[in-house]
């Protein structure tokens, strides 16, 4: 199974998977947080990451979710990444992590990292009242 980690500001990690479990039913197995809050040294949040991803590694790779491309999580990943084995993905939502979760084990990462990253872009819409009626029936 791939391990999912989701590496984001404050509590958006941790506020994410309550959600995807709220969803779920229960929480997933292999998926795990790194919140970073405030100032750390960043070999230290290095050290928090690797120790993190170690965790949840059973052997068919982890995806790294992280918020922002650019910030402190994705440039702490960015030294940690190993191609087919630990990839990274930014802009982390709630359908991306539910896709994910849900196609981990039938793909393998490359595919994973694909049909995440295709269904976080395709889950952000403009709600219009055409497409209100058509979700509702009115």
């Amino acid at each position: 199974m791939i391990g999912i980690l989701i590496v984001a500001h404050g509590t958006l990690a941790d506020s994410l998977v309550d959600c995807s479990t709220h969803v779920l039913g229960q929480r997933a197995r292999g998926l795990a947080t790194l919140d970073f809050i405030g100032h750390a040294d960043p070999d230290e949040r290095q050290k928090a990451l690797q120790a993190r991803l170690a965790e949840i590694d059973e052997g068919d790779g982890v995806l790294v979710l992280v918020d922002v491309y650019g910030a402190t999580p994705s440039n702490t990943l960015c030294r940690l990444l190993e191609p087919a084995h630990i990839e990274g993905v930014s802009g982390v939502n709630l359908p991306m992590l539910l896709k994910a979760l849900n196609y981990r084990d039938t793909l393998n990462l490359q595919q994973l990292v694909e049909r995440i990253v295709d269904g976080g872009r395709n889950s952000i819409n403009h709600i219009s009242e055409t497409m209100c009626n058509a979700a509702t029936g009115r």
